[in-house]
């Protein structure tokens, strides 16, 4: 894992649509705790069950701001949620963090969920902020400097898609993406693989994202 290259700024520069598929199968640490990403989903500012549809404000300012940091936002006054922000200033646009696979500070992520089994720790947004200790405080952080550090997956993955989870409004959007056959995903995926990737090898992006 040491070995895989990291995702720079640039890789977030993209359509939030290419990003969130390509996402699975990353490994996503905050202070060295984590592991690969299984679950995701795509918001972009089209969309009306993004927080950026109806414009900017004090909470999701975030998503407004550069590619490559995150957005983080406490979901309905209860638990912390974590988004990588994508797309250019002040298209707001991101993907959701939905779920990992515990695997680097296992007891750590046990100790601050209270939870002894691994499936549990992280198969959900606001359990996997909890695991890895994040809040507001991350709010805005890039996503290439401490305390984050994700990497490029370096084996061949199979990626499926489904209907997003927990949203009333383009409910009917199949923007929610996992890791096919994963354990640790929040709730099943209803689709069938769509692609099969090798992601070891990422391509190098200009500043607009664009495969040099």
């Amino acid at each position: 894992m040491h070995q895989a290259s990291r995702l720079p700024r640039t890789f977030f520069d993209r359509s939030v649509h290419d990003v969130a598929p390509d996402l699975i199968g990353a490994t996503l640490l905050v202070d060295g705790i984590g592991g690969p990403i299984v679950e995701v989903e795509a918001y972009d500012q089209d969309d009306p069950a993004a927080h950026g549809y109806r414009g900017r404000t004090e909470r999701n300012a975030s998503m407004f701001g550069p590619p490559g940091h995150a957005y983080v936002y406490r979901s309905y006054g209860l638990h912390w949620c974590l988004n990588f922000v994508c797309e250019g200033v002040g298209i707001p646009s991101a993907v959701l963090i939905r779920a990992i696979e515990p695997r680097f500070g296992i007891e750590i992520m046990q100790a601050r969920r209270q939870v002894a089994e691994i499936r549990l720790l992280c198969s959900g947004p606001g359990r996997l902020c909890q695991a890895l200790g994040l809040t507001r405080a991350h709010d805005g952080r890039a996503l290439d400097l401490p305390p984050f550090e994700i990497r490029a997956c370096s084996t061949s993955v199979r990626v499926a898609n489904g209907l997003r989870v927990g949203i009333t409004k383009a409910a009917d959007k199949p923007w929610r993406y996992g890791l096919v056959e994963s354990h640790f995903l929040s709730r099943p995926l209803s689709r069938e693989p769509e692609r099969r990737r090798v992601v070891g090898a990422m391509p190098a992006f200009s500043q607009r994202g664009t495969p040099r």
